[in-house]
């Protein structure tokens, strides 16, 4: 039997999401700091203005004194739902502050681009700031409740941590 025959197969979440976070319970990482790192990183990755979820991760991480790697980790795992909630959020910014909605037809954004590209860049900035303050109601509405909700699921996986319940490879074998 061969070493890789031995050691247990793991899926490409349990490797890049659960070793991982297992790693910084064993270093010591408390539950609650570690919900509220996960918290904030999945919903800072959210935010509309793509580019901006790593610079804000790691302010905010070193603002309130958040685990860096936790918050990066999920910040990165929900791209593809930043990526999905950016007209969402603009066309409930649109509502939200009674302005004209976003147009969708790229056949209408080039003409505007062509004809007025100065008006449109404003109103670009319009919408973004719009769907900027959607996001952050949602957050900061959010935040807590999935902070506290990841908690106890955390404190669980702390004791079976401790009780060596989850080992990141299997004990030697005399």
């Amino acid at each position: 039997m061969t070493l890789d025959q031995t050691l247990p197969q793991h899926g490409w979440a349990y490797r890049q999401i659960a070793l991982p976070v297992l790693a910084l319970l064993r270093r010591g990482t408390s539950p609650e700091k570690l919900a509220w790192s996960l918290s904030a990183g999945v919903l800072i990755g959210i935010n509309p203005i793509l580019g901006s979820t790593t610079v804000l991760c790691l302010l905010l991480a070193f603002i309130f004194r958040l685990n860096i790697v936790a918050s990066q980790i999920t910040n990165h795992l929900v791209y593809p739902l930043q990526l999905l909630l950016v007209i969402p959020f603009i066309s409930l910014g649109s509502r939200l502050f009674h302005t004209l909605p976003m147009p969708l037809s790229a056949k209408e954004l080039l003409h505007a681009a062509r004809e007025t590209p100065v008006a449109l860049i404003r109103q670009l900035w319009l919408w973004e700031s719009h769907a900027l303050v959607v996001w952050a109601i949602v957050s900061v509405a959010l935040i807590p409740v999935l902070a506290f909700s990841l908690m106890p699921l955390l404190g669980r996986l702390l004791l079976r941590v401790q009780h060596h319940d989850y080992p990141v490879l299997p004990a030697p074998k005399d």
